[in-house]
């Protein structure tokens, strides 16, 4: 446990972010969801955006999660919860939805920039394949969902943000900039990733002066809904995957970082500790003192270092070591 984080935690105000403006962008499920929904759970009116509805499925292919139950599922928690159909690829819908929060509200105070939606191209045509051997159009479609939307959100968004007396805008991606440095076995996958870390890096830059937070999070190895069922899974026998999929016993629940992000929103000392910065569900567990849904600290960074430690070593390295 982290007495520090403990203590910070427990010094926070019931409902911190009350009278707080987010807009979550890809919350239709996974991270996305979960972070919409504890935004919502210290206060906040939640805008969430996504692409599939109880009409109309996104190319993702999951009809068992819409953006409606999102916004119904943040109300749930004790937030204000606003669906808002968004392709974050059209500029018009964008714009459209940000003039709906000024003239609803007039600012934004916090803009979560999770979009995504390209697992079913991975796992189709690119994970383990050179640059040259990737169709073309499914490398730059990663790029579209992954650079291109976050870059479109975010140069839309930020003017309505910086009326914030204290603006946070966070990027979500897979690793943080020290695990990146690795290469991410596929360039379009790659610079996916790596892209909304250097965002936050300039974006920081930029809102510095108005007292401003941008920053980069990513969970570790996520328990998602998609990811459960590739595994054929649900929550309640999670742990029956690492029979097939030993790292699994890593796996955290999207509720963990969205515990620390929503806490991190909450810090009146955000900006000076993480603006520019990339960070994981589990640093931010540790500054805040959240516990994943089981109660444990899983740090899945630190578990696949020692991971490949162990493939030079020969040491032998168990999950429960780093939960």
């Amino acid at each position: 446990m982290n007495d520090a984080g403990d203590r910070l935690r427990d010094s926070l105000p019931a409902l911190p972010l009350a009278g707080r403006i987010a807009l979550v962008a890809g919350a239709t499920r996974g991270a996305g969801r979960a972070m919409a929904v504890e935004l919502g759970r210290a206060g906040a009116t939640v805008y969430v955006t996504g692409r599939t509805t109880r009409e109309r499925v996104s190319e993702v292919g999951r009809a068992s999660e819409t953006i409606e139950e999102t916004g119904e599922l943040v109300t749930a928690a004790g937030g204000v919860g606003i669906a808002v159909p968004t392709d974050h690829l059209d500029e018009e819908r964008v714009r459209a939805l940000f003039g709906r929060i000024e003239e609803e509200h007039g600012h934004l105070d916090v803009l979560v920039n999770d979009l995504w939606g390209g697992e079913h191209l991975m796992a189709g045509s690119i994970f383990g394949k050179r640059s040259w051997e990737t169709p073309l159009a499914d490398g730059l479609r990663v790029l579209e969902l992954g650079v291109r939307s976050h870059v479109i959100t975010a140069a839309l968004g930020l003017p309505l943000l910086v009326r914030s007396d204290g603006p946070l805008l966070v990027e979500v991606t897979d690793g943080t900039a020290a695990y990146n440095r690795r290469y991410r076995e596929n360039l379009y996958y790659d610079l996916a990733k790596n892209a909304p870390i250097r965002m936050a890096f300039g974006l920081g830059e930029e809102l510095a002066e108005y007292g401003g937070t941008a920053v980069c999070v990513t969970p570790g190895f996520l328990r998602s809904e998609q990811m459960l069922a590739h595994f054929g899974a649900a929550e309640e026998n999670w742990r029956d995957v690492t029979a097939v999929e030993p790292t699994f016993a890593i796996a955290e629940s999207p509720q963990y970082l969205a515990r620390g992000v929503a806490a991190l929103a909450a810090d009146p000392r955000r900006a000076e500790r993480w603006n520019r910065k990339s960070t994981s569900s589990a640093e931010l567990a540790r500054v805040y003192g959240v516990t994943d849904a089981d109660g444990s600290r899983p740090d899945a960074w630190a578990y696949f270092d020692a991971l490949a430690a162990q493939g030079e070593q020969g040491a032998p390295v168990s999950a429960d070591d780093y939960r």
